[in-house]
């Protein structure tokens, strides 16, 4: 009878587990679908409608001819300007909170607050920098970078602290040890040890950037003027999914608005690659 009863517990653990493992087969699937439609559909929509004249042409609205290249150059100002500011406040605060503070509920009461940013809505952060910095610097790239800068810097600053709690403790021990200060035990063995969390962690963070679009409709512009850097950082730029959503929805060129959408794509591709990439590499060089 006790025989039985354990055959059948086994039978019954066997078909659940059977489930679980249809049911998550299943969701991957799903998910995979989902991205590989997604990928297709726009660039069989995008891939057509580029061209060299449009990605290195500006705008025409006299002869009504269509160029992204100010939108490019404005990606990268405002890529460049947000991590100028958010890398050092976010990879330094987290330094601070791993390896300097020793008030453990004032760690876990920003940490909290880090973690509340993370999930406010980025239409918010627009609203936000509207107030504080477009009404003051202006409607202009600065204002958009200092925007993003905030709306980042709990994902640099977490992303540093799991990365800086990798380090084992042993490594700091030995430094110490050897008679090495603080700083240099830091500066020397633990950021080598997790530069390639760090690094992934900005990565992500560009590619979070690239994706915006919300905050910068509050904060930049919809200009789509070509302007070198600093004339740029100090006017009102479209970025590319600024330019995407004004083309798609204002002008109705949806042809330019899918090939926006698959050099956006192609962007997203590479970086989460290059994350992967940097991360292998630092991995194999610090443990050869």
């Amino acid at each position: 009878m006790e025989h039985q009863v354990i055959n059948k517990k086994n039978r019954l653990r066997k078909q659940r587990e059977a489930l679980l493992r249809i049911a998550m087969y299943v969701s991957v699937g799903l998910s995979g679908a989902l991205v590989l439609f997604l990928l297709i559909y726009i660039f069989i929509k995008g891939v057509p409608n580029l061209s060299w004249e449009l990605v290195s042409t500006s705008p025409s609205y006299l002869t009504e001819k269509i160029g992204i290249l100010p939108d490019i150059l404005n990606t990268l100002y405002i890529v460049m300007a947000t991590l100028v500011f958010v890398l050092p406040l976010g990879v330094g605060a987290a330094i601070y909170l791993t390896e300097y503070a020793t008030n453990k509920k004032m760690v876990a009461v920003i940490e909290y607050a880090a973690e509340t940013l993370s999930g406010i809505p980025s239409i918010i952060y627009g609203l936000v920098g509207m107030l504080l910095f477009s009404n003051h610097i202006g409607t202009c790239i600065l204002s958009g970078a200092l925007t993003l800068a905030i709306m980042n810097l709990p994902t640099i600053m977490r992303t540093t602290q799991e990365s800086l709690k990798t380090v084992p403790q042993s490594y700091r021990e030995g430094a110490f040890g050897l008679g090495a200060g603080k700083w240099r035990v830091i500066r020397s063995v633990v950021l080598p040890g997790c530069v390639d969390g760090i690094i992934t962690g900005c990565i992500l963070t560009v590619g979070r950037i690239l994706g915006e679009s919300a905050a910068l409709l509050f904060t930049v512009g919809f200009a789509h003027a070509l302007n070198n850097v600093v004339e740029g950082m100090f006017s009102p730029g479209a970025t590319l999914t600024v330019a995407l959503y004004v083309y798609a929805k204002e002008q109705g060129e949806f042809g330019v608005a899918f090939a926006i959408a698959a050099i956006l794509m192609v962007a997203t591709i590479v970086i989460n690659q290059g994350a992967v990439l940097v991360k292998s590499y630092c991995e194999k060089r610090r443990n050869s």
